[in-house]
């Protein structure tokens, strides 16, 4: 006898609805400057410790799941850049997000949780960076090409953001042109003969 699977439209919508709560809620802990354990985010979302177990087994997966969520809020184009015009056209919109999500950004910096997040997607944004140099100045040698991908994603991160308003004092107009020249400048440089 097999046994036929049941797929209800409504039990998986619940189950969307739940998991967005759980993303929201981690996103209003480290808000509020708190570390988001299991424990409080479900607090914070209003529902049982083991509701955000069923959808995040384990602190890896949460903080994975929270990198991809709190990308969308911050709404930086579709797509990878693949060269230096689309990373520069990308920068705006970044550090847009960036401004707009303040205190977020700055939790994402200073909290384990914010670092285990940031690193959980670290292997696609290097390769990102990786690509667009090679595009912009290719057949560097290894150790030059990684150290000017570092720099790159460096450059395009809150990071970077963060000092250019903490210690500068750049709004966001010149935190932008600051980067691009940055990036413009050190491609150019990279492009030339040593």
């Amino acid at each position: 006898m097999n046994a036929r699977s049941y797929h209800s439209p409504l039990r998986g919508a619940q189950a969307a609805a739940t998991r967005e709560r759980i993303l929201a809620a981690v996103g209003t802990l480290l808000d509020k400057g708190e570390e988001p354990t299991f424990a409080l985010v479900a607090t914070e979302a209003g529902c049982e410790q083991r509701t955000v177990y069923r959808h995040f087994p384990n602190k890896d997966e949460l903080a994975a799941a929270f990198w991809t969520w709190q990308a969308r809020l911050l709404g930086p184009p579709e797509g990878e850049p693949s060269t230096e015009d689309e990373l520069l056209a990308r920068v705006p919109a970044v550090f847009a997000g960036f401004d707009a999500h303040e205190r977020h950004m700055r939790a994402m910096l200073h909290t384990e949780h914010g670092r285990a997040a940031r690193l959980s997607d670290n292997e696609r944004r290097q390769a990102t960076y990786l690509r667009v140099l090679d595009d912009a100045v290719p057949g560097l040698d290894p150790a030059r090409r990684v150290r000017a991908a570092a720099t790159l994603q460096l450059l395009v991160s809150a990071a970077s953001w963060e000092s250019l308003r903490d210690y500068w004092g750049l709004d966001g107009d010149d935190a932008v042109a600051a980067v691009q020249q940055a990036i413009v400048t050190m491609l150019d440089g990279l492009r030339r003969p040593i």
